[in-house]
């Protein structure tokens, strides 16, 4: 043996600064986006605001060769519409829309839209997140029972307090489980948006925010070894003493610990609250034009920045180190508009493709909500389900029925006789107008509600109409025959 040095080809991936940029901004809220925005033009002199004359449409904007389909062609199995043409969808060519639409208020089409009060949301917690991402979860309904059991029990930090024997314990007598099987759906729990959710401890959250990385990230070893040995004494340690404890060079331990630092030791405390009083600003603008259903950004989602030439042209005339700062911030500026514009377009093939799978639920309402989730929209974009996750994630569109959260495109299915499926929105619909429309005086029992819906080709178990009822506010049968 004696060392010797040779060389290999190979190719890897690395999360550069450019991909994290991108991450970032995809998940932002649009008046989180501003705040980013704006903060970017004060730290970066090569950024400046573009006039609002010479904004011009991005390219991302308009599609190659409309798209045109009749949206009643994807109704069956379970969307609960009446039969028929519910309208046409027309993918690209949106460069009708004037921008002044999505900020004071629409076309003609639309109703409603010009008031305020559409765009007042309830915040949007951190357990209506996870629930929403643990219903577009293939499992059992045992598992779905512990996984609402575990979510029930995890704080607004994102952090699980209780042991898991206790929750175990909890979900007797209708679910008998093991700590095992609470432990097995606890894992996948782990992997919902936002990462490091459902953690034990700070090392847990840390280690769970490490795991998504690619494997050949700078210091992500370390990083995730001094989370489960060192997490307690790390605030003490410092890059030397950590560089000790780790076996490494202080060089080693520096890249670990920025690594550390740029993870979120709350993940979950940033879910929940809607900035600026509650009011919504949307994200992107669904319209029905002569029964075509497109969607165009909102203005705020217009590029409002450029180069500024100024300083750009004064690159070529300054020294050496200060030619140096601002081709680097040149550079940054660069990847912010860039990057952008990804957003956009990516933002833009997530609503469309929203807008023709649920063309029924923006024509008809809840009724006619079908079944979709997140893997379904990945699969026809040709995206990864969490770059969809991120996309959706705290964004909202402005439709005829108001402004919506793009997450109300989603739901969870139940097999019909028919062969398809009826979504957990559209059965809710059907009870509600049931129960609006029984005899005060001997009103519909949770099991006759459930004959009711079988018979309507949706067979639904009993528990499961009393689960919906609940959700609904409807009191039981024998509350509303006091009320009467």
């Amino acid at each position: 043996m004696k060392p010797r040095l040779q060389t290999s080809l190979g190719q890897t991936l690395v999360l550069t600064p450019q991909l994290r940029q991108a991450l970032h901004l995809l998940q932002l809220s649009a008046v989180e986006l501003e705040t980013e925005i704006a903060a970017a033009v004060e730290s970066n002199p090569l950024l400046d605001w573009e006039e609002p004359d010479t904004i011009a449409t991005p390219a991302g904007e308009r599609g190659a060769a409309p798209d045109s389909r009749q949206s009643g062609d994807g109704d069956e199995g379970g969307r609960g519409a009446d039969d028929g043409d519910v309208g046409t969808w027309e993918a690209g060519d949106e460069a009708w829309y004037d921008r002044s639409t999505a900020a004071g208020g629409g076309s003609g089409d639309q109703d409603g839209d010009g008031d305020p009060a559409d765009r007042m949301v309830q915040n949007d917690s951190l357990r209506d997140h996870l629930t929403w991402q643990l219903h577009l979860s293939p499992m059992s309904t045992r598992d779905r029972n512990i996984g609402i059991a575990l979510i029930d029990a995890i704080d607004d930090d994102g952090y699980l307090r209780e042991p898991l024997a206790d929750i175990a314990a909890m979900l007797r007598p209708e679910t008998h489980a093991s700590t095992a099987e609470v432990s097995a759906v606890l894992c996948r729990i782990q992997r919902f948006d936002p990462p490091g959710v459902g953690a034990r401890d700070l090392g847990e959250c840390l280690c769970l925010q490490l795991e998504p990385l690619p494997p050949d990230t700078p210091g992500r070893a370390l990083a995730r070894r001094a989370a489960l040995e060192q997490i307690e004494r790390l605030p003490r340690l410092g890059t030397a003493g950590l560089a000790e404890a780790l076996g490494c060079s202080q060089d080693e331990a520096e890249t670990a610990l920025h690594l550390l630092r740029s993870l979120d030791p709350k993940p979950g405390a940033r879910i929940g609250a809607v900035p600026h009083d509650d009011y919504v600003t949307p994200d992107c603008v669904i319209t029905r034009h002569n029964g075509v259903w497109r969607v165009a950004l909102a203005a705020s989602h217009f590029p409002r920045l450029t180069i500024h030439r100024g300083y750009e042209q004064m690159i070529q005339h300054a020294g050496s180190s200060d030619a140096g700062y601002m081709r680097g911030r040149l550079q940054e500026a660069r990847w912010l508009l860039k990057n952008l514009e990804a957003r956009g377009e990516t933002l833009l093939k997530v609503v469309r493709c929203l807008a023709r799978q649920q063309s029924g639920f923006l024509e008809f309402g809840k009724r006619a909500l079908r079944p979709l989730t997140l893997r379904e929209v990945a699969d026809e974009i040709g995206m990864h389900e969490s770059t969809v996750s991120r996309a959706v994630a705290r964004k909202y569109a402005h439709t005829p029925r108001g402004t919506l959260p793009l997450k109300a495109f989603f739901d969870s299915g139940i097999g019909t006789d028919g062969g398809g499926e009826a979504s957990s929105t559209a059965i809710q619909h059907m009870i509600r107008g049931l129960v609006d429309a029984e005899d005060p005086r001997k009103p519909l029992s949770d099991a006759r509600l459930a004959d009711l819906l079988k018979a309507a080709g949706v067979p639904v178990a009993r528990r499961t109409v009393a689960k919906y009822r609940e959700a609904l506010h409807i009191p039981s049968s024998h509350e509303r025959v006091r009320i009467a």
